[in-house]
């Protein structure tokens, strides 16, 4: 593609420093000076195409709710009869010998369980809302992990890998499916306040940089900058041409870098977004009834529930993976809330008021749309909680048996699948790997997770690595 001569380099340095300034991006002009880093590159801009599934696909998209810290199991859906019988006696077998699982006693649940809905699900006092969409639940009671610390629990189950740096579910669901709505990112990660582990819990790795999360911090003002107080459409489009050009130009003998075709449509996607992104994250839309139901109007539950009706509103757009953190409350800024080594009998229910009536909210509101039925919804944390307890109203970190739920989607709806021991300490029966987990999600999605494939350093990588099964009796 040939520029005009006199689009010398003075002048290119102009237009770059008045598009930096109309979009309120830093540093473009530097881009022209990248750099090609190792990784297989395409050449297209077009990277968020949608592609067909391996094989019919139950589910479009996913919102997974992610509780930061690690949510206790006995105390909210695994009840144990023989806990509460032997509460503060020791664990009759021996613990892993691990710093972590150096806790004491036995401790019984302080909440009450009942059975809900036609499928008797089990459900704690502390989920009252949830409770009544118990017959829309997948619930897995069979989960394990491999790291028992927040830092390796939360990369194995956001990215398959536990020490790495690895592609996050939502980058290998974009660069296998692309995206629906080409006016919006393809996958979104809502956390007012960040994990721990940050940005690679969402990072697209290896995978072209197209693929990685949009984060959304500010719910107030979710993108920033999105509109242009200086240029028109028109001129931004002029403007954005000139700019492709030029990259085009860099490009030749950079293929291997695909940071440049990313920026290049992070561009094109952020001209396109001024007209949708406005529209698409302000719940203020919504009709009062709707905003009531999720809880937007208490400050109990105002954050998550901003959050769980951005993340439906983004589902119904086209977005095909949106991750929700709860990290942030209220009363109490944290990047684990659902960590309690204390405070056992006040934090842990302050989380589920927290979040209780909004997910419930959002699985009643994804049916009457007829939504549910293919979009999956995840909830679950990094790992369980220990029977026993450290100090006197806390448990430690636990990733021998836990639970996660699935609804929707192509789930198999009102199931409770597998089983932990007696005192919810090892997982005993048709137990689930984090790994077999992600085969299931990707299954789900119409993907096999053993052909979702890319090369990087001279090995196929993939979500599952080399593990995983699909967990067909969660299937509906």
């Amino acid at each position: 593609m040939n520029l005009p001569r006199e689009l010398d380099r003075l002048h290119r340095r102009a237009v770059l420093g008045r598009f930096a300034n109309g979009f309120g991006m830093l540093g473009l002009a530097s881009l022209l000076a990248d750099e090609a880093r190792g990784g297989i590159a395409s050449t297209s801009t077009d990277l968020m195409a949608v592609k067909p599934p391996h094989f019919s696909a139950r589910a479009k998209r996913v919102i997974f709710l992610f509780m930061s810290g690690g949510p206790s199991h006995v105390d909210l859906f695994d009840p144990k009869p023989r806990l509460a019988a032997d509460n503060g006696k020791p664990l009759p077998f021996s613990m892993p010998h691990l710093e972590r699982t150096r806790t004491g006693n036995l401790l019984r649940s302080p909440f009450k369980f009942a059975k809900h809905g036609q499928s008797g699900q089990d459900i704690s006092e502390l989920f009252p809302h949830l409770a009544k969409q118990a017959d829309k639940l997948c619930i897995i009671k069979s989960m394990v992990a491999d790291n028992i610390n927040h830092n390796g629990a939360c990369l194995q189950m956001n990215t398959g890998e536990q020490t790495f740096s690895r592609p996050s579910m939502g980058s290998w669901l974009t660069y296998g499916l692309g995206s629906e709505n080409r006016d919006l990112p393809g996958f979104v990660v809502i956390s007012p306040s960040q994990p721990a582990q940050g940005a690679p819990l969402w990072s697209s790795s290896f995978l072209p940089a197209a693929y990685q999360g949009t984060l959304i911090a500010d719910l107030k003002d979710p993108i920033a900058n999105i509109k242009n107080p200086k240029s028109t459409l028109a001129d931004q489009r002029k403007q954005l041409d000139v700019l492709r050009q030029l990259n085009t130009l860099h490009q030749v003998g950079r293929d291997d870098d695909s940071r440049l075709a990313a920026r290049i449509e992070s561009f094109e996607l952020a001209f396109r977004m001024q007209a949708q992104a406005p529209e698409a994250f302000d719940v203020n839309r919504e009709s009062p009834a709707t905003k009531s139901l999720y809880g937007l109007d208490d400050p109990t539950t105002s954050i998550f529930a901003t959050q769980c009706l951005m993340a439906r509103r983004l589902a119904e757009r086209g977005v095909r993976f949106v991750q929700v953190y709860h990290t942030q409350t209220s009363k109490r800024k944290s990047c684990q809330l659902w960590d309690q080594h204390g405070g056992l009998a006040t934090e842990l229910p302050a989380n589920c008021a927290a979040t209780d009536k909004p997910i419930a909210a959002l699985l009643h509101d994804l049916k009457t749309r007829g939504l549910l039925d293919d979009t999956l919804v995840v909830w679950g944390g990094e790992f369980g909680r220990t029977p026993t307890a450290e100090g006197t109203n806390g448990r430690e970190h636990h990733p021998f048996g836990f639970t996660m739920w699935m609804a929707g989607g192509g789930t198999r709806p009102g199931y409770a699948h597998g089983a932990t021991d007696e005192f919810g300490w090892h997982s005993v029966k048709d137990k689930v790997h984090v790994h077999d987990l992600h085969a299931t999600i990707l299954h789900l999605l119409g993907i096999d997770h053993e052909r979702l494939t890319y090369r990087y350093s001279g090995r196929d990588y993939r979500l599952t690595d080399v593990f995983g099964q699909v967990v067909k009796p969660l299937l509906a």
